[in-house]
């Protein structure tokens, strides 16, 4: 299937050319990066996870919950991990609500190569907004995902639900 991107896509992906982002994970890279950096799709960072959008979404609002620890395995994951992974995935969904009202969630995680993982050595869980109707023509007919809303929108969107969701004690 083919992605349809916007022309101002390019600042975003040129920052991975950084020449102090060494590690070779997109996601350990990530941890680097601040909230606040324009270059960045991280929208929330706990103690031991933190959340991003993320950059080929299946749909607007796809972001992951990715460990800080750099590892591949399920079984890997210590207690504190898997319980913070479980409360950032419910935190996310809250988020994507008030950002943009799907009707419903697909949650997961791509373990392995063999699974679909496109990055299989760090684990991340996924969270993608369904909406009535997200699936029509152009990825049955012409193999192409059209993505109507901007990246750093989204994450502008996200950031300020995420602060009300704190102010909350949500």
């Amino acid at each position: 299937m083919e992605k349809l991107w916007s022309p101002w896509r390019t600042q975003y992906i040129e920052s991975f050319k950084d020449k102090n982002k060494k590690s070779g994970c997109i996601f350990c890279d990530s941890l680097l990066t601040s909230m606040e950096d324009d270059t960045s799709l991280v929208v929330e960072k706990g103690k031991t996870t933190f959340t991003v959008l993320n950059l080929y979404p299946y749909n607007n609002g796809h972001i992951m919950i990715v460990p800080n620890r750099h590892t591949s395995s399920f079984d890997s994951l210590n207690s504190e991990e898997k319980l913070e992974i479980m409360e950032m995935l419910q935190l996310g969904i809250e988020a994507l609500k008030i950002v943009s009202s799907p009707d419903g969630f697909n949650i997961g995680a791509n373990l392995g190569k063999v699974s679909g993982a496109g990055i299989d050595d760090h684990i991340h869980f996924h969270i993608v907004p369904r909406w009535n109707g997200d699936t029509n023509f152009m990825p049955v007919l012409g193999e192409v995902k059209v993505l109507s809303q901007d990246l750093l929108q989204t994450k502008k969107a996200l950031l300020e639900a995420y602060r009300k969701l704190r102010d909350n004690n949500i």
